[in-house]
């Protein structure tokens, strides 16, 4: 530990090269060699990086996924640790000192983005810097929802600095149509909750995400007005940055009851009854929440078949818009699930299919969102397409993120982030309750191996898998509790063995309940 008032440049300028390394390669990997990914060997493993980038359209690499799969996490455990500020749009790694967007959190994607992989990557102790931000911005936004709209609760918009900025701040002609869009602290409490459901922390539930959550939720509570038929929305509503066309047939961006608007507050309303529940207090602020949330507009299927991005069917004006914000509830949310809401999920996935033969997910950020889509739509062979086109068209010589500025790219890391979350995705995911096994495999990764990948409900899971079938799984759960657990199509779970074999219930659906014990091992055999 270096000595407290000490510069820690100026203590570094005293050590040897050698050891400042070797000290930095002892600390990250004590993070780092938690998780591991195989997708096979290197078909060409002594050709450099670049290279093996520049070839990646005539020779489709997986094992490169594996490599920046890898290189996403280092990257989170690099540039977000705890008592460091939150990684920001270009990490640690700008070499300018007018960055763009001066490398600020911009939280209408961007900062969410860079923690996803947190949790399920096995690295939840980086999103520290992330859960002191939020509760900075609980601070200042009651300022700024008592300033700007005169309710209670706190809010924030599309942009963060240092000092936990949470009004609303412009940036360029026509600014007030993204700098006004004030929902960005529900999407952030969803990472609180979020951590409780990977951690079952309860303590942090109690004196760190609730009382954020809570206030967030009563700002929207306010918000909310009746629509005249019967529902509550949101007036003023933006669909972050993106644009329609009028009734007149101009250009707008404002309107009622966005996609979006609802989806991060029927999510917020939800996860504050459940810790409400689980903690035993504020009964009667629950019942205000479940009211409001059954009244809240719901979903609706456009006239192409798609989920509406606005609560009047507009026509695009903008259609290959890289936001694809009204696909929140099914990614990064878990509202939206080809199981559960069939008819949602396939008018989800003609909003993809239409954003992106419109052009969209032409930054980096956008195609990584894209690539999840894919995968929490089961579709791994779709998902392995995006995410081949990142690593052809968003993606650097050195595997920095990219992002098109004029007749040049930028570096953005929220990319990289995503997608290294979107891969995990393609494995194992677990936001409905139901961890699933290899949901989204593709075809051109047949055999390969992950271990230390972690799971809802406190559990880490290694899988192997062998000519495109699951060959078998290692269960570490932290706490004694009753997991479910769903093979890949087509397949069973034949037994789940410790020293003897756990009693399984399986379902209908082939998806199997069973009480596992704290800390130990558990082996997954499947039929």
């Amino acid at each position: 530990m270096l000595p407290l008032g000490a510069s820690w440049l100026e203590a570094a300028t005293k050590l040897p090269y050698a050891q400042l390394r070797q000290r930095h390669i002892a600390d990250y990997q004590r993070l780092f060699q938690r998780t591991s990914l195989n997708l096979g060997p290197a078909q060409n493993a002594s050709t450099p990086t670049d290279e093996r980038l520049t070839n990646f359209a005539v020779t489709p690499d997986p094992s490169l996924l594996a490599l920046y799969f890898q290189y996403g996490r280092y990257l989170l455990i690099s540039s977000s640790r705890p008592g460091s500020q939150p990684a920001n749009l270009q990490g640690i790694w700008s070499y300018q000192v007018q960055p763009p967007w001066s490398s600020n959190w911009t939280s209408n994607i961007n900062i969410e983005m860079n923690y996803w992989p947190a949790e399920t990557c096995n690295l939840s102790e980086c999103a520290g810097p992330l859960f002191d931000l939020i509760e900075g911005l609980a601070h200042t936004g009651a300022r700024a929802a008592q300033e700007t709209y005169g309710l209670p609760g706190w809010a924030t918009h599309h942009n963060i600095d240092l000092w936990r900025t949470a009004n609303p701040v412009g940036m360029g002609v026509g600014s007030p149509t993204w700098a006004n869009w004030c929902m960005s602290g529900p999407w952030l409490c969803a990472h609180l909750y979020d951590h409780y459901r990977f951690t079952r922390n309860r303590e942090f539930l109690r004196t760190r995400a609730y009382p954020a959550m809570r206030g967030a939720a009563e700002f929207l509570l306010a918000w909310l007005i009746e629509d005249g038929e019967g529902h509550l929305t949101t007036c003023p509503s933006e669909s972050t940055e993106n644009d329609f066309l009028a009734p007149d047939g101009k250009s707008a961006m404002t309107s009622a009851g966005c996609t979006m608007d609802m989806a991060l507050i029927r999510e917020l309303f939800t996860n504050c009854i459940a810790s409400a529940k689980e903690l035993g207090i504020d009964a009667d602020f629950s019942q205000q929440l479940a009211t409001a949330r059954a009244r809240l507009i719901p979903y609706r299927i456009g006239k192409f078949g798609q989920l509406q991005e606005w609560a009047i069917d507009f026509a695009e004006s903008t259609p290959g818009q890289r936001h694809m914000s009204h696909l929140y509830p099914l990614f990064p949310g878990g509202e939206i699930t080809p199981r559960s809401t069939p008819e949602l999920a396939q008018a989800a996935r003609i909003s993809l299919e239409r954003r992106l033969a419109a052009g969209g997910a032409y930054t980096g950020w956008s195609r990584a969102w894209a690539i999840a889509f894919w995968a929490r739509l089961a579709d791994g062979d779709k998902a392995w397409e995006s995410l081949s086109m990142l690593m052809q068209h968003s993606t650097n010589l050195n595997l920095f993120d990219t992002h098109p500025s004029g007749k040049t790219s930028i570096f953005q890391i929220d990319g990289n982030f995503g997608a290294t979350a979107a891969i995990a995705e393609f494995l194992l995911q677990s936001h409905t309750g139901v961890i699933d096994l290899l949901p989204a495999l593709p075809a051109a990764w047949p055999t390969g191996e992950v271990k230390g990948l972690r799971a809802r409900g406190g559990i880490e899971i290694d899988l192997r898998w062998a000519n495109g079938k699951a060959a078998d799984a290692v269960l570490q759960p932290d706490f004694t509790a009753e997991y479910r657990f769903r093979p890949p199509t087509g397949q069973k779970i034949h037994n789940i063995t410790a020293a003897t074999d756990a009693l399984l219930h399986t379902l209908p659906d082939q998806t199997v309940t069973v009480t596992l014990q704290a800390k130990r091992r558990y082996r997954v055999r499947f039929a």
